[in-house]
């Protein structure tokens, strides 16, 4: 395929100096930031080398130089660069994440000051999971938590009793888990309290009000039972400690804690269907159990507040408790919103109706879209503010929900996805610490009593409250660094998504247009506006009655767009991902809507594994560069031009 000649697009003076300060924010498509990355790492190894000559320079050296003239020192350095040559040869087939022809799945190039950071910190190999291990980078991680905070609306000023506290995971599965692990500690806790007899506390009347007390309540009354404490002769007070840890679900595990209190049920998680599927892994590893995990359903692929209402209704009626209510911040499947606003405000009223439970956001794809909606100095942008910035981006809905995140009680967030950094960086954020000592856990080798004067004293030793015994300090540092250049405001970090959700709006009108160019031949759907930018497209050959016949035509063009390790990476002129779209995830009257506008007959819609769904290419529109400005090169316009040549060749071949 030959690129068009180029014809640069106009912009403005604004708009240009957003693109300059971006074209140093990555090694770039074509690697034209190969000499600053050089440069970076070159000058970082150095210093690290004098680092190492300089920690006691009356050492000698304990590898003489001659070592390198011996046989097997050679033989060995043989060894190592065959392996090497071998495996750089075979990353060669490597999906291009980097390049603006790749919008398949949630991964693009990667910061520059990120990549740089995380490099320059390897060879040091810190372990975080407490200061002895890793002095510095312990204490970055906890400074990541607080500028995720910020840019939450979560408090982030360490001088206040209820500041947030955020650490890195893995990845997204492993935050989910530890929202779940640290609103269980917090809804038992108060039970504990009354098991323990504890006196002089203004404590529930029953199990079943010390269970639904909520995040706040809970929190509250663990800010009690730390003061009572302390007012406790020194004799007593291991005593009532030791007395109220017995009586703690993590003491006691969950079959025994239920049956000291038969008056309680095991608590359910409230998710919209579109949840990922971390959260039913989350469940079964907590041992709560899948069951416990109950899929509301969404009205326009957001989830319905109405279904949350009635259900909460319900379990209140049946005496059923809440763990948590999920709300998905960016779907992985979709992209789409929910109404975190929505899910607060029923917390809220739920809580004062006696029945307490935490509010979650699983924001891993869209937590950083979130710095578009942040100002510099840290306030809410109206949405007045951010409309004229785009032809449709934020809908007043969407902007009420990130709006609302500052009320919720924890989020994940990945840096790893919309934060440009390398894997595996996911985070959780807690709206108030105080609540992480319930997570807390002792090991005396590695983590030593001492008094936590302050926040940031409390979190050196990292590991007694996070899910791992061992985590990198280099992905901390690549974090923060990041962070610190581009700070989690519209006008720095935000100028990255800024592009994306630009480049999704021309994405839909080229859709549009796609759809006129076709008709005739192919049917093409964008099923529902995108609220973030991630954008799915739905396919039918004209003519086309049958669910399962549409579904073979997406896949085989779906052949031609993922990648085969059986062929050269560069036959592959463009990358996009499928999903599919079922009839209990976007709902009965939504699901007839999409396939009418495909004329596809909906009787043909079944329970087999072809039928029973409708297959859609997806596209995750991350990399910056999809508008090549420079060039003048629209590679949305060549990627649509790429499958109307592909779907003229099947359309020909596709009459059922």
């Amino acid at each position: 395929m030959t690129n068009p000649a180029p014809a640069p697009f106009s912009v403005d003076a604004s708009a240009e100096a957003e693109r300059r300060v971006l074209d140093a924010c990555f090694l770039g498509p074509y690697a034209e930031n190969d000499t600053l990355l050089e440069k970076l790492v070159v000058e970082f190894l150095r210093d690290h080398v004098h680092w190492r000559r300089n920690f006691h320079p009356e050492d000698p050296p304990a590898i003489p130089t001659r070592a390198a003239q011996h046989p097997q020192y050679q033989a060995f350095e043989a060894r190592m660069r065959r392996e090497l040559h071998r495996l750089s040869a075979a990353l060669k087939q490597s999906v291009p994440f980097h390049s603006p022809r790749y919008i398949g799945h949630m991964a693009s190039d990667l910061l520059l000051p990120g990549l740089a950071a995380q490099i320059l910190t390897l060879p040091y190999n810190p372990n975080n999971v407490s200061e002895d291990a890793a002095p510095v980078t312990v204490q970055l991680e906890v400074q990541v938590g607080l500028q995720l905070a910020r840019m939450l609306g979560y408090p982030d000023d360490p001088a206040r009793a209820d500041c947030a506290f955020g650490h890195l995971t893995s990845g997204g599965t492993l935050a989910n888990y530890q929202a779940l692990r640290l609103a269980l500690a917090l809804k038992a806790f108060p039970v504990a309290l009354l098991a323990a007899g504890v006196p002089d506390l203004d404590l529930p009347a029953d199990d079943a009000q010390a269970f639904n007390l909520g995040p706040a309540g809970g929190i509250a009354l663990l800010e009690h039972w730390r003061r009572w404490l302390r007012q406790q002769p020194v004799s007593e007070q291991a005593r009532w400690r030791e007395r109220v840890a017995q009586a703690r679900i993590e003491q006691l595990g969950l079959v025994e804690f239920f049956r000291r209190h038969p008056t309680l049920r095991v608590p359910r998680v409230l998710a919209p269907i579109t949840a990922h599927y971390s959260w039913s892994k989350g469940l079964k590893m907590l041992g709560l159990g899948r069951a416990q995990l109950e899929l509301l359903p969404t009205r326009d692929m957001r989830l319905d507040p109405d279904a949350l209402e009635q259900t909460l209704e319900t379990c209140r009626r049946e005496g059923q408790s809440v763990l948590m209510a999920v709300a998905v911040l960016g779907s992985t499947e979709y992209g789409t919103i929910d109404p975190v606003d929505a899910v607060v405000a029923a917390r809220d009223r739920s809580t004062t109706g006696g029945l307490g439970f935490s509010v979650h956001v699983d924001a891993a794809w869209g937590g950083y879209l979130t710095a578009l909606f942040r100002a510099p100095d840290g306030g809410l942008r109206t949405w007045e503010d951010m409309r004229h910035e785009y032809e449709t981006f934020p809908q007043l809905e969407v902007h009420a929900a990130f709006a609302a995140l500052a009320e919720t009680d924890s989020v994940t967030v990945d840096p790893h996805k919309l934060g440009y950094l390398p894997y595996g960086a996911g985070a959780f954020i807690c709206r108030d610490h105080r609540a992480m000592e319930l997570l807390s856990e002792q090991a005396d080798y590695v983590f030593h009593p001492e008094p936590h004067d302050d926040y940031l004293s409390r979190y050196r030793q990292l590991g007694q409250f996070i899910p791992e015994g061992s985590k990198s300090g280099a992905a901390a540092a690549a974090v923060y660094v990041t962070h610190r250049v581009l700070p989690l405001d519209h006008a720095n970090f935000g100028l990255m998504p800024r592009q994306t959700v630009l480049a999704t709006e021309a994405f839909q009108a080229r859709a549009r247009r796609f759809a006129d160019d076709m008709a005739g031949r192919v049917t093409a759907v964008v099923p529902f506006p995108p609220d973030s930018n991630l954008v799915c497209l739905a396919l039918n050959p004209h003519g086309n009655r049958d669910l399962a016949h549409a579904n073979a035509f997406v896949r085989r063009l779906h052949d031609q767009l993922r990648c085969d390790t059986r062929q050269p990476l560069q036959v592959k002129q463009f990358f996009a991902s499928m999903t599919t779209l079922r009839r209990s995830v976007v709902g009965e009257a939504q699901m007839q809507r999409i396939l009418a506008e495909l004329g596809i007959d909906p009787a043909t819609l079944g329970d087999t594994d072809d039928t029973d769904r409708l297959v859609i290419l997806r596209h995750t529109l991350m990399n910056p560069y999809l508008i090549d400005r420079e060039n003048g090169i629209s590679y949305i316009d060549l990627y649509f031009d790429y499958l109307a040549t592909h779907l003229r060749a099947l359309a020909g071949s596709a009459t059922p």
